[in-house]
């Protein structure tokens, strides 16, 4: 089975004058063949003659160009309508005459210029090829039969028409799922992004914001600083992780050798919270300042597919958020997990600071989530209670893959 693939992507890598060589060499050795001999293509009522010297000019005009009928269609198509005419004026009638309705498809499926100005061309010289025919001819044959035979070279260009609308259909159909696909993975990434770094550097900002109240306090003010520091190596992990998806093929640790690359990856991951780990989340925040109640039940299943992470990145956003709008209001963090769905409450009672300042917040955070779960199947929410605090909650399909 490989051996065969392997031969496929062998023959389609080579140039299309390759790989239509042996359709014309089938047809010139066909047409020397005894049982075909004069048994091809006839249009009139011409005698059948024997091959002669102008046999072997036919047959080479009818087969040879079709090397070139995808590369250069026109010059194909003119080459072989010569030589069926000199093949159907001689009589030869041999089966190389097969070879224009081969060249009309041809050419009506990769002609890409003067497409009507070749069939007006073609459709005039093929009334004086009729009138000769005709008084060469016994005078058998009708002007029906002339005309039955060109609405067959008709429906051969017609059906090279319809081919190159079909790839024209699909390559735009292509060329449309990319362009989504692309925007769709930007978009991601702008999430990914937006979770990252919102939700890192607003912890950062508020701890150090933290600290210039603790000047007086050397023990406390040591805490809030490794705080800091921690959280910048967590985000930069996390940014390195991001460009690691981004560009698997490159390593993240730059100007290390391979043991600082290992002590420091396993550094690294051992700062980094597992996705569904909301208690590593919970614990940062709490480190910054903000009052965090923290509820998690039920046991979750062998596999949840995104769900874990969506449930991760709801809490994350909604903890940033109340270090951004509601620093020092009580925030408490609900986390159900159960066989089918996860279900997430954050919610913040509104009496710290800033809470007033939600509202010049972008929403692009927000709007994220929404879509993340509405892509799982589940439901989200996210608006303000009528004690003036803030609430997201959501609800997500533990078996949903995104």
């Amino acid at each position: 089975m490989r051996s065969l693939q392997g031969a496929g992507q062998v023959w389609r890598r080579l140039d299309v004058t390759l790989r239509d060589l042996p359709l014309g060499t089938l047809f010139l050795v066909a047409s020397f063949l005894p049982g075909l001999r004069g048994h091809g293509t006839q249009v009139g009522d011409l005698a059948t003659r024997p091959f002669d010297a102008l046999a072997v000019v036919a047959l080479a005009l009818e087969c040879l160009p079709l090397v070139v009928r995808r590369r250069w269609p026109v010059i194909c198509l003119a080459l072989v309508a010569c030589g069926f005419a000199l093949d159907q004026l001689r009589g030869y009638h041999s089966a190389a005459g097969t070879t224009l309705l081969v060249a009309l498809i041809s050419a009506g499926c990769h002609l890409e210029q003067r497409r009507r100005t070749t069939v007006v061309l073609l459709s005039v010289a093929y009334v004086p090829l009729a009138i000769a025919l005709a008084r060469l001819g016994s005078g058998g044959e009708t002007a029906a039969e002339f005309a039955t035979f060109y609405l067959t070279l008709a429906l051969a260009w017609g059906a090279g028409a319809w081919l190159r609308s079909t790839r024209a259909a699909e390559a735009a159909r292509r060329e449309r799922v990319a362009a989504e696909t692309r925007t769709a993975e930007r978009i991601r990434i702008a999430r990914e992004l937006h979770d990252v770094v919102t939700h890192h550097v607003t912890a950062m900002v508020v701890q150090a914001e933290a600290a210039r109240y603790l000047t007086a306090a050397p023990e406390r003010l040591e805490q809030s600083l490794t705080t800091v520091s921690d959280t910048g190596r967590r985000a930069l992990t996390d940014l390195r992780h991001l460009l690691d998806l981004l560009n698997p093929g490159h390593g993240t640790d730059y100007g290390v050798g391979p043991g600082e690359a290992t002590q420091s990856t396993q550094a690294t991951q051992a700062r980094t919270p597992a996705v569904g780990r909301v208690l590593t989340l919970v614990e940062q925040t709490r480190r910054a300042g903000q009052p965090v109640d923290f509820t998690e039940r039920g046991t979750p299943p062998a596999s949840t597919g995104s769900a874990d992470l969506v449930a991760y990145r709801v809490v994350q956003e909604a903890l940033t958020n109340a270090l951004k709008y509601a620093h020092g209001s009580r925030t408490s963090v609900q986390v159900q997990r159960g066989e089918r769905e996860i279900t997430v409450e954050v919610s913040t009672d509104g009496s710290g600071s800033r809470t007033t300042a939600a509202a010049a917040g972008s929403g692009r955070g927000l709007a994220g989530l929404r879509e993340r779960v509405d892509v799982l199947g589940g439901d989200f929410s996210a608006g303000r209670g009528p004690d003036g605090g803030f609430t997201v909650r959501a609800r997500i399909p533990a078996d949903g893959t995104s």
